[in-house]
């Protein structure tokens, strides 16, 4: 078992032009690498975040720079890996993975990905390892792509909230609520231990209809990626993404279409949502009666989504 940070991740040779870059300069002096993070694990509803990571990886240059001990971070048993047998043999195991990939945007900008699931084990040292890799590669700014379950109708377009170590970088973004207690997650561990070491971090979490949550809504990754070009001038591929959120829209509508009670539903969360934006321009984040949720509301709805994903893992 892996006992210090710097031993839970192998840096491999294709790191090495960042590692020099970022020696040959100070800080202040660097030209602004930006690593994203998009880890699946219990706070990316409908799988928003993994599926914007996935599309940039399948629609840019990229190679892998640093791979993590996922057997001391991953608890198989709690997310079983899959494996497949033919007829009277095993013949491959789908390991999980968490790696970090070097990544050019469509402008050839470098930035960095890191890719995989969500560790259940050694958060602490695991958040120290990547802020290792943050400051040895030359990082500037870290950003998170999350989602979140809301009481908001798919047929809207996709809202989003914003956190950040600090108000600056997210000044053009407003706030919805104040003090609130929500279940911990990686993401928000790393993002809160960056500010600490003064690391500028920062993060959208998709708005997703609630009764989308278990599903996979692309809507919800085009708008990710929409903010992550906003807060880090990256040039990303998102048109074919847009076309399959355009094709899934479709298929929510002839599904919501069969049952009168789901057109309601929806209609309900229209209606609010328009009475909403039109009382308050420039915010539409709404909650059950037509308000901003509190935030005992807000933590509520993170507690019954957890809860069902958790009923929904497989048991001994």
């Amino acid at each position: 078992m892996a006992q210090r940070p710097e031993e839970l991740v192998d840096l491999l040779p294709e790191a090495e032009r960042f590692l020099t870059e970022a020696a040959a300069g100070e800080p202040a002096e660097r030209s602004g690498l930006v690593l994203v993070h998009d880890l699946a694990g219990d706070f990316d509803a409908a799988h928003a975040g993994a599926l914007a990571g996935a599309h940039l990886l399948a629609g840019l240059p990229h190679e892998v720079i640093a791979r993590f001990d996922v057997d001391s971070l991953v608890d198989y048993r709690a997310h079983r890996p899959r494996m497949t047998f033919n007829a009277d043999r095993y013949e491959s195991f789908a390991a999980p993975e968490i790696l970090l990939y070097a990544m050019e945007d469509d402008a050839g900008l470098p930035f960095l990905l890191l890719h995989g699931t969500e560790p259940d084990y050694a958060w602490e040292r695991f958040v120290a390892a990547v802020a290792q890799l943050v400051a040895r590669l030359g990082v500037t700014s870290v950003v998170a792509l999350q989602a979140i379950p809301m009481p908001v109708p798919h047929t809207r377009p996709v809202t989003v909230t914003a956190h950040a170590t600090r108000r600056g970088l997210i000044d053009s973004y407003p706030v919805y609520w104040g003090e609130m207690r929500i279940p911990g997650h990686i993401s928000a561990l790393l993002e809160l231990r960056l500010g600490e070491a003064e690391v500028d971090a920062l993060g959208v979490a998709a708005h997703v209809p609630h009764y989308l949550a278990q599903a996979t809504y692309p809507a919800a990754s085009v708008t990710l990626l929409e903010h992550l070009e906003q807060l880090t001038g990256l040039h990303l591929p998102i048109e074919a993404l847009r076309e399959a959120a355009e094709a899934n829209r479709t298929e929510i509508d002839e599904q919501i279409a069969r049952s009168a009670d789901n057109t309601a539903v929806v209609a309900a969360l229209e209606q609010q949502y328009d009475t909403f934006t039109a009382a308050r321009e420039g915010t539409d984040l709404l909650g059950a009666t037509g308000e901003v949720p509190s935030a005992e509301e807000i933590g509520a709805e993170f507690e019954r989504f957890l809860a069902d994903q958790d009923r929904k893992r497989p048991r001994e």
